[in-house]
């Protein structure tokens, strides 16, 4: 902004004057010259606290009279404001967007010193509306603002749960049972596991625990720990800092626990966990915060953290697979989901909520069943429970014509089991897929029910039958999760 030569001769600032001189009288006239052009001025001392402000800039940000405003915090008055690192730092800042409201305006800092050099504050200058030259500049920044805002409300709607404890379909006393366990879950905040079988449903639980929780409104992120590397969990989970290992990316990147952060993080298959995480993850519980792979800074969290799995986790705990610390961590609230052959009267209400959702994403009207091709369906052992049904369900709209009966059902289905026949248990892994520890494990958890169930209960007689001390037999009980009573 220029001083005329009128303005330099008016007050005898020619050839020859002094530099001071010159500084002395030009500083004056440069700040009337900035507060007259500019759309608004302020100043802070160095506590950052308001010490002036003209009219102009107060009626922009709404105080009727500047004077109310002498005295307040810079951010009380300017919530944005960066006046306060220009004080702390020195540093003047040229030339900066500061948002206020639905506005954003064009702004410059710059410290101020006295005689001696000495920092005592920070003037402000709005230059929004005479910065025409940057309204190109405006408008790319106005356009980046709005995809940004869009790009993070698709992100929030791809966290949000989209189940609720209503969508686990049956009205028998398992699935009712289940229902209100989750309900009584959702009102608590601690870790919960949750234990099923393959296809059971345990994450539409997890969500729907998730919506009627206090934390509805946050995050929620799944995370099936089985389908990482083993060499990429720690960093899936807990994040990397900047160059943490050879080839990690130059910036830091954040983890699920800090993605779930105010939410609920979902840990599907956690009895995939490779032991050395385990200590982590329990830490992470314990203390609620996360230390990023090759990072020394702490970050403090927010997550509740529900897990699933549907192996036997005492069995890894007594082959030495699992932690047994964190094992109670996360068996805090306990909830098993029912497979779908101990509901089997919730078949029919199931498959008829499964044919309208395939309709309806298929456009095509559901598809019919005859009398003969339900009680198939209802007499199948489903090993794959739920999911294996609605698979069946889904190769069965395509293969047939809008109507489905016992014959064309029987050519689906790989090895049917006729309506007459009771559905078998079908035991959640067999001892062909086990391994020796598991196996000794499971069949200690055996005897120990069955002296128990020989002694009418007595610990005490149980302990005598089985040949070991009353406190050893209480560590095997808590071990294999028979420790409570009732």
């Amino acid at each position: 902004m220029a001083i005329s030569r009128d303005d330099l001769d008016q007050h005898g600032l020619i050839i020859g004057v002094s530099p001071e001189r010159f500084r002395a009288v030009a500083m004056p006239l440069l700040f009337d010259h900035l507060n007259a052009q500019c759309e608004g001025t302020i100043a802070v001392n160095r506590q950052a606290r308001i010490v002036w402000i003209n009219d102009k800039y107060a009626q922009k940000v709404g105080i009727a009279d500047a004077r109310t405003a002498l005295g307040k915090e810079i951010e009380e008055v300017l919530p944005a404001s960066r006046l306060r690192e220009v004080v702390e730092s020195g540093q003047p800042s040229m030339l900066d967007l500061m948002a206020f409201g639905s506005e954003h305006f064009v702004v410059t800092r710059i410290p101020l010193r006295d005689e001696d050099g000495t920092l005592v504050g920070a003037l402000g200058f709005v230059l929004f509306d005479r910065a025409r030259h940057l309204k190109p500049l405006m408008a790319k920044y106005a356009n980046l603002q709005t995809q940004l805002l869009a790009t993070q409300h698709e992100l929030a709607k791809a966290r949000r749960a989209r189940y609720t404890i209503a969508g686990f379909i049956g009205a028998s006393s398992a699935a009712s049972e289940v229902k209100r366990q989750a309900r009584r879950a959702a009102q608590l905040d601690s870790t919960v596991l949750i234990r099923g079988e393959t296809g059971t449903g345990k994450e539409l639980l997890a969500q729907g625990i998730h919506n009627l929780s206090p934390r509805a409104n946050g995050p929620f992120v799944a995370v099936n720990v089985a389908a990482i590397p083993e060499t990429l969990v720690e960093a899936e989970l807990f994040g990397t800092a900047p160059g943490a290992f050879t080839g990690a990316d130059r910036k830091a990147r954040i983890g699920k626990f800090e993605v779930a952060n105010g939410g609920t993080l979902f840990l599907d298959e956690i009895g995939d966990l490779p032991l050395p995480l385990q200590a982590k993850l329990l830490r992470v519980l314990q203390e609620q915060e996360v230390e990023p792979l090759g990072s020394n800074q702490v970050k403090p969290l927010n997550v509740r953290v529900i897990a699933a799995t549907h192996i036997d986790l005492e069995a890894k705990v007594a082959a030495g697979q699992f932690r047994d610390d964190l094992y109670y961590r996360l068996n805090v609230l306990a909830l098993r989901v029912p497979p779908l052959r101990e509901r089997a009267s919730d078949i029919p209400a199931l498959i008829e909520h499964l044919l309208d959702h395939l309709a309806n994403r298929s456009g095509l009207a559901p598809m019919e069943l005859t009398d003969d091709a339900l009680a198939l369906l209802c007499a199948q052992p489903w090993k794959g429970n739920v999911r294996e049904l609605r698979n069946l369900l889904e190769r069965a709209q395509l293969a047939v014509d809008g109507r489905l009966d016992g014959e064309a059902l029987r050519g689906l289905l790989v090895d049917p089991v006729a309506p007459s026949e009771p559905a078998p248990a079908v035991p959640v892994a067999t001892s062909m897929a086990q391994t020796l520890a598991e196996q000794l494990a499971q069949a200690e958890r055996q005897a120990l029910q069955a002296a128990l169930a020989a002694c009418g209960g007595n610990r005490q007689l149980a302990a005598e039958r089985l040949g070991i001390s009353r406190a050893g037999f209480y560590a095997k009980l808590a071990l294999h999760g028979l420790g409570r009573k009732g």
